[in-house]
């Protein structure tokens, strides 16, 4: 996920109609932001509710599943590649397939430019709070992707409806029923504005700036009239040709995109670390030190800390209920499974991805990367995120001198599959608004393929801004509830890794419908 500013594209006729939206749009953004960002003082250091909300829950999720992230990471890695299921399994896409569509709503842009700002305005010391807060929101994923697939409902046609959408209105219901529908109503308003704007706007405004830049800026083929139209309409082509075919479709592409685009990333990484490999103790101890250096970049240690929290919470989607709904389609008899793949997440996004980044950012010190920190003083978001890009381009520049054009191939990857996955997110909140009749799923459809086009045409900033404090209420909304249904999480926690011990999970590799249902049930 990202929530840096878009890259302007301009007209004189866009012009004018931008500035009458975003008119319109301002004050209201700016005032929602107020509640949702509401900044809580540390010292001189500032830092919005919503960051500690996230962050507080994966500290409450981790000690009271004592430390699941860590001891249950050899059955997630078992559950993700099939050891314990079945194609009878009931659901709609496989372990791996969730655990990749759910992927690519989270790793983008915000992984390549997002880290940039980080080790930039928190100096290197920020990495190692990302990798703390990656490892917290482990928990939250594990607890809240379990939620997600325990209140599913499976249809008679095999297809799925589960996510915050089934386990907030159980969580809720237990003060009041009408506050479970309220709140889940809620819930499904933030995730659909978010999903239309944030979600897809914002990444085909980024991928038509960054191809315009790499073919030539203002001189080059995307840089003449309508070339922006047309482009996001062979973007809405390529993202409807997936969506038309619901989650399986996603799955599939998904399962073959995340990995193949993450792996080419991370080998780039490699390349700058191993040719700069006398510099990685130092860039190491730095990360370490810098963590507690009290004359930090951003302002001490709690500036250093606050930048690594807030990047890595904005990244890897930890609380906010957005992944529970990829997860909740997964083929499993055992909700808890999908938990345990769930707690990778974070680990890929934030712990390895994210790092890598920031390790390639530092090991490469490029004057670039000098000129961003003198620069961390300036609160301009859009020339923050222009830095961010910058700063992780040129890095990879000094070794690979050709990657410019990678990177731009790679952000349009990241924004293709996070728009894929979004475009579900939305769908199953329309579907919960409005019901999930082929008429009606048609619609939003066309609306979210509208909204791609749009987002390649237009840069609506205060649209988008007001999208991101939606998107951040849900972790307001679904968090409460999740805390609510903790003794469930437990329950089906205990129980998992009691079979798992005892080997009465391996019934579960057998064609036996009837055996696994009665594992299911335990004997």
């Amino acid at each position: 996920m990202n929530s840096l500013s878009p890259v302007p594209v301009r007209a004189d006729w866009k012009t004018s109609l931008e500035q009458n939206i975003n008119d319109f749009f301002d004050p209201i953004q700016e005032k929602f932001a107020e509640i949702i960002f509401y900044p809580i003082t540390f010292g001189d250091v500032e830092v919005p509710f919503v960051v500690i909300w996230l962050v507080l829950a994966g500290i409450i999720v981790t000690l009271y599943t004592v430390f699941i992230q860590f001891r249950g990471l050899p059955t997630a890695l078992d559950v993700v590649r099939g050891k314990y299921s079945t194609e009878s399994d009931p659901g709609e896409i496989t372990h791996f397939q969730a655990l990749s569509s759910a992927l690519s709503g989270t790793v983008g842009l915000g992984n390549i430019a997002g880290v940039g700002v980080a080790v930039a305005v928190g100096g290197p010391g920020a990495t190692f709070w990302m990798i703390l807060c990656g490892l917290l929101g482990m928990a939250t994923k594990f607890a809240e992707c379990t939620l997600g697939v325990k209140y599913r409902e499976v249809r008679e046609d095999g297809t799925v409806d589960g996510g915050p959408f089934k386990y907030l209105p159980v969580a809720y219901g237990k003060i009041h029923p009408v506050v479970g529908t309220l709140m889940t109503g809620l819930f499904a308003i933030s995730i659909l504005f978010f999903g239309a704007a944030g979600g897809n706007m914002f990444q085909s405004n980024q991928t038509y700036a960054q191809m315009k830049s790499v073919t030539g800026g203002d001189d080059g083929f995307l840089g003449g009239a309508g070339a922006s139209l047309f482009f996001g309409l062979a973007l809405a082509v390529i993202v409807g040709l997936v969506i038309m075919g619901g989650i399986k479709s996603i799955g599939k592409v998904t399962e073959k995109l995340v990995p193949a685009m993450g792996l080419l990333y991370l080998v780039a990484c490699l390349v700058v670390i191993v040719v700069n490999i006398d510099h990685v103790p130092d860039a190491a101890t730095r990360i370490v030190t810098d963590a507690f250096n009290p004359e930090g970049v951003a302002g001490g240690v709690i500036g250093t800390l606050i930048v690594g929290f807030q990047r890595a919470a904005f990244s890897n989607e930890a609380g906010l209920g957005s992944a529970p709904i990829a997860h909740s389609a997964v083929k499993t008899r055992r909700p808890v499974s999908e938990g345990f793949v769930a707690l990778l997440e974070p680990l890929a996004d934030t712990v390895i991805i994210c790092t890598m980044t920031a390790l390639t950012i530092i090991i490469a010190d490029t004057p670039e990367y000098n000129q961003s920190i003198a620069n961390a003083t300036d609160d301009d978001p859009a020339t923050q995120a222009l830095d961010g890009v910058l700063v992780t381009s040129n890095a990879f520049e000094t070794v690979i001198p050709w990657f410019p054009y990678v990177l731009a191939v790679a952000v349009a990857l990241f924004a293709i599959s996070t728009q894929i996955t979004w475009a579900y997110y939305a769908m199953r909140a329309w579907a919960y608004l409005f019901g999930d009749s082929r008429g009606s799923m048609f619609a939003i459809k066309a609306i979210y393929l509208f909204f791609t086009v749009m987002g390649a045409v237009l840069t609506l900033t205060a649209v988008m801004n007001f999208a991101d404090s939606w998107l951040f209420l849900c972790a307001f909304v679904n968090l409460l509830g999740v805390y609510l249904l903790l003794p469930v999480i437990k329950q089906e926690m205990k129980e998992y890794l009691a079979d798992r011990k005892a080997g009465r999970l391996d019934i579960l590799g057998e064609d036996d419908r009837e055996g696994a249902t009665r594992m299911t049930v335990g004997s």
